[in-house]
């Protein structure tokens, strides 16, 4: 296997808990050639997608990265090539898929490109609307006030957010309620969403399951940090061990054959109480808590999984 992976340069891997790095490393030590660029090394010609990548060893001590030559390739001389560019989800994202539909012809490419520009995160959960939490998709003041007088809390957040950012909890009656949608829609320039809060955030934490091919391979919750409501590793929430409850494998059987559908081989999924709140595609994290809390190595499954869809072609 020859796979490339498209992700953030390598100077900004935290290999302590970075889920591409154990997907390289995995591939490092079954002896596949493996290479990597940043979206901004794609490019098209002669109708095909290349890339401008550079061949390199990946270890587990350090250096964790020895590289090699850089060469520019049409992406069609990889068996595999993994989408792991990190969020934010915006238009230069997009365009990214773009040349990665135009590598899909030639060799496959995980998550499918197509269906990462579907399945955005935090509004592709509304196709289950009897899975999740009460939710508005909103720019304007009235809308948003209008949901809030519904709910005791709500939580606001940006569509195109990550790692907990811009995220935040009001009640009707704030004074500050018109500021925050001011902020998050930029003067009603873009839509935020709007959420009822669970109340299992506090007491239990937020669910993060990990769903390889549609199926939940792994799972942990993320409790928050004293003094803050975010559930996000980014955020300083702790990591515990937890069990897959029957509402959380309910969930996982909704969503787990359009995923497989789909071609997202990789996704994680989060969970408050027993509903779901976003589901994750573009880079999904959690293979080193998983291996920490359960003992599963989740980089042998998903490079398992990259080998069947490669020989299903």
């Amino acid at each position: 296997m020859k796979t490339l992976f498209v992700m953030d340069p390598l100077e900004k891997i935290q290999v302590a808990g970075d889920s591409t790095y154990a997907l390289m490393l995995e591939s490092c030590d079954r002896g596949y050639e493996i290479a990597w660029c940043t979206p901004e090394d794609l490019f098209v010609q002669d109708n095909r997608a290349y890339a401008k990548a550079t061949w390199v060893r990946v270890s587990a001590g350090a250096p964790h990265f020895r590289s090699g030559r850089t060469e520019e390739l049409p992406m069609g001389r990889w068996d595999c090539v993994w989408m792991r560019k990190d969020p934010p989800f915006h238009m230069e994202y997009v365009f990214t898929t773009y040349l990665l539909d135009l590598a899909a012809r030639e060799t496959l490419v995980l998550n499918h490109p197509g269906s990462i520009k579907l399945a955005q995160e935090k509004l592709f959960a509304l196709q289950w609307p009897e899975l999740c939490p009460d939710t508005v998709f909103a720019r304007t003041k009235p809308v948003v006030e209008r949901f809030a007088r519904r709910h005791e809390r709500i939580v606001l957040k940006p569509w195109d957010g990550n790692g907990g950012r811009g995220v935040v909890v009001t009640r009707a009656g704030d004074r500050n309620m018109g500021a925050l949608i001011e902020l998050l829609t930029d003067e009603g320039r873009v839509s935020c969403i709007a959420q009822e809060f669970l109340p299992e955030i506090e007491t239990v934490g937020d669910k993060r399951i990990i769903l390889v091919d549609g199926e939940p391979r792994g799972w942990f919750l993320r409790v928050p940090g004293e003094g803050d409501h975010r559930g996000n590793m980014h955020a300083g929430a702790s990591v515990v061990a937890c069990e897959l409850t029957e509402a959380d494998q309910a969930i996982c059987e909704a969503i787990g054959p359009r995923l497989k559908e789909m071609g997202l081989c990789f996704v994680g999924i989060d969970v408050i109480g027993d509903r779901l709140t976003e589901i994750n595609v573009t880079s999904p994290t959690g293979i080193h808590e998983v291996r920490d809390l359960m003992g599963r190595d989740l980089a042998v499954d998903l490079v398992d999984a990259s080998l069947r869809h490669r020989s299903a072609r």
